[in-house]
């Protein structure tokens, strides 16, 4: 029979899975060769147990496959951040394409300048003075401007000057290229061809970075100088391309110029003079051992600002260090110095770029490893401890991004274990990345440890406001804090246990949580204790025997079946099984969420409660007459001593891992009592 029924689902299965499925034609087939509504119950059902079949085949695939989203989710954003890279190395290869095509178009001009040099001699000082001397009439707020000997017009032109973060436009601008300088002057509107002195830069100073088209934004160009970068817009490409061929070749001709200058340094007059300063000589041969004639020395500068600008850090810092080893073990000249001052600049601003890079403001989502880039290069300028101060930043702002964005679950637990396993993943993920990072730097360390504080405080906040400030049950804050503590325990697998942070943030709210649940106990107790009339349990079938026998098993009672009488009568009062299991129910659950700082809330909790339960008992003891009555209280009182309390103490010995002097101390004056049932001693 039970292989037909099986031929059958399959059969229906096959039915119900196949394409040309109809449910109009399927249903009128069933009603015809249905036998009357018992058949078409069968059928109902046989459907139904279908359908509860595939919703079981889903959900299983659903939890075998949910780990793989979960990773796959992750590989996905790592992805993300990987791509975004390469989109930055491509587009600073097509910066250096562009640059080095430029380069060799320089070069082709230059030979044609020189070619019509010869062919048309040049213009007189006097000619460019005079030209320049027309020119700038029309600005105004420019005094000494002219007074610099040997400064000539090269070109100039209109200009329209953008903001760099918004490319919001401006203002028009004129600007005048000379020999040695750039001078941008704003226009006045109400009067016609005149202009207003704003800025001017030295040539030497100065980088020059081609702007991409991104229509509508296009023919533009950059102006580096530090600390500040502008960006102009020609009329046309073809003007933007004269500004920028008229700019670098006018740059290389004033590089060209300081270098001849330094090479040709007035010497020291040949006639010997009496110095009586004894290292005056050695001073001027330390003067011309430092070459810095070198073409990439003296280009320096501005491959460093090209280096910034196009997001080449690594290359920068190659650059410095190249300089660095060079310069090692050469004297310190004043044209050192000089050239220290120049690079120093240019260190400033890309450690203000590379600063900026590890922003939070930046995006977060390729995790750690995303920062790696920017971290590693400020270690390289040597300034770890800012690297590592903005590193944990950037982490505290993803952490705590991670957990605003958490889902709040209906159920506690379920929310618990996403908050945990969001946060104890980041963390792990950061220390490892950390260690990576700063493996030299043994000095960060301590900042790491104390980074993990602030963030576990963070994540404790978001714990406690789901857990304690719910009011969630006390077994479902002992689960929930177990759960903390085994993801707590796995960051020991790399060396870092943040046990006992987590144990000092959680055991403020855990104190109130045990406190409020002894209350609820106590004000039970008390209710059941004030309805007490010391009768026996009936507990009418053997089913409620036998749940009541598991129950009291599970609390740890092992000879419950003395107190059980003949039919389903128990010879113990409701009041006293009813109190023993919310007792050990608590001791238990407190047991989950014990750790040392909360050993005394804990006893003195426990001991209020059983005071509760033993007063009522010796007290009934005192008061009550009938010699039957007080034989069955005398019995309950027997369980509660003899039973109950001893397995209090041994639990409470095995969770904590020592004896409580203060449950067994309790249990001795009690027995006194009964001992001695006429005294008038109270245990209270």
């Amino acid at each position: 029979g039970g292989e037909m029924a099986d031929s059958g689902a399959s059969r229906l299965r096959r039915q119900l899975e196949s394409s040309g499925f109809e449910p109009k034609q399927y249903v009128t087939q069933l009603s015809q060769q249905s036998d009357g509504d018992r058949d078409l119950q069968e059928h109902r059902q046989r459907v139904q147990t279908l359908a509860d079949e595939t919703a079981q085949n889903l959900k299983k695939n659903v939890y075998k496959n949910y780990r793989q989203f979960i990773e796959t989710a992750r590989e996905i954003s790592y992805l993300e951040s990987e791509m975004y890279q390469l989109s930055h190395i491509l587009t600073e290869q097509k910066g250096i394409m562009e640059s080095v095509t430029q380069a060799l178009l320089a070069a082709d001009k230059e030979e044609a300048a020189r070619e019509l040099q010869a062919a048309f001699p040049k213009e007189s000082e006097e000619g460019k003075q005079r030209t320049l001397t027309t020119l700038l009439e029309k600005v105004e707020g420019l005094e000494n401007l002219l007074e610099v000997p040997g400064r000539y017009l090269i070109y100039n032109g209109d200009l329209v000057e953008y903001d760099v973060d918004h490319m919001a436009q401006i203002q028009r601008v004129h600007v005048f290229l000379m020999n040695d300088c750039l001078l941008v002057a704003t226009w006045l509107p109400n009067k016609r061809g005149v202009y207003k002195f704003s800025s001017m830069y030295n040539l030497d100073g100065l980088a020059v970075v081609n702007v991409k088209d991104h229509p509508p934004m296009k023919d533009m160009f950059k102006i580096l100088m530090f600390p500040e970068s502008r960006i102009f817009q020609a009329e046309n490409t073809k003007i933007k391309k004269e500004w920028l061929e008229v700019l670098d070749e006018t740059k290389k001709k004033v590089l060209n110029e300081n270098r001849k200058r330094e090479e040709v340094a007035p010497q020291p007059p040949s006639v010997p003079e009496v110095s009586l300063n004894p290292f005056d000589e050695a001073d001027e041969v330390k003067e011309q051992l430092v070459d810095l004639t070198v073409d990439w020395i003296q280009e320096l500068p501005e491959d460093l600002d090209v280096c910034i600008a196009q997001r080449d850090f690594e290359g920068a810092v190659d650059l410095l260090d190249k300089l660095n080893r060079y310069l090692e073990d050469k004297p310190l000249t004043q044209s050192v110095k000089d050239l220290k001052a120049k690079v120093e600049e240019r260190i400033r601003q890309l450690t203000d770029v590379l600063v900026f890079e590890l922003s939070p403001d930046r995006s977060l989502r390729g995790g750690p490893k995303a920062t790696r880039r920017a971290v590693s290069q400020l270690i390289r300028l040597g300034q770890s401890t800012k690297a590592c101060e903005l590193f944990l930043k950037n982490r505290a702002s993803a952490v705590h991004t991670a957990i605003r964005q958490l889902r709040i679950e209906g159920a506690t637990l379920l929310y618990i274990h996403k908050l945990c396993n969001v946060f104890f993943t980041n963390l792990l993920e950061t220390a490892r990345e950390f260690e990576m990072d700063f493996a030299g730097n043994s000095g960060c360390y301590s900042a790491f440890i104390v980074w993990s504080r602030a963030a576990m405080k963070m994540f404790v906040d978001a714990f406690s406001k789901q857990v304690f400030d719910s009011k969630e049950s006390l077994s479902t804050a002992a689960e929930c804090v177990k759960v903390a503590k085994e993801h707590c325990m796995q960051l020991s697998e790399i060396g870092l246990d943040l046990t006992f942070i987590l144990h000092a943030l959680l055991v403020k709210d855990i104190k109130v949580a045990l406190q409020s649940y002894k209350e609820i106990i106590i004000e039970a107790t008390k209710h059941r204790n004030s309805e007490e009339m010391w009768r026996k349990m009936n507990l009418m079938t053997p089913e409620a025997l036998g749940k009541l026998r598991e129950e009291m098993k599970g609390c740890g009672i092992v000879n419950f079946d003395q107190f059980v009488g003949d039919d389903c009568w128990v010879n113990l009062s409701y009041t006293v099984v009813a109190f023993t299991k919310q007792t050990m129910a608590f001791l238990e659950e407190s047991l989950k969420l014990y750790f040392p700082e909360l050993h005394m809330v804990l006893l003195e909790s426990l001991l209020e409660i059983i005071l509760v339960a033993v007063q009522h008992v010796d007290y009934s003891l005192r008061c009550e007459q009938e010699s039957d009555k007080k034989t069955f209280i005398r019995q309950n009182a027997s369980f509660l001593y003899e039973m109950v309390l001893p397995v209090v103490e041994k639990r409470f010995e095995e969770g904590v891992g020592k004896p409580a002097k203060q449950l067994q101390d309790l249990r001795n004056a009690s027995r006194l009592i009964r001992v001695n049932p006429e005294s008038t001693m109270s245990v209270v």
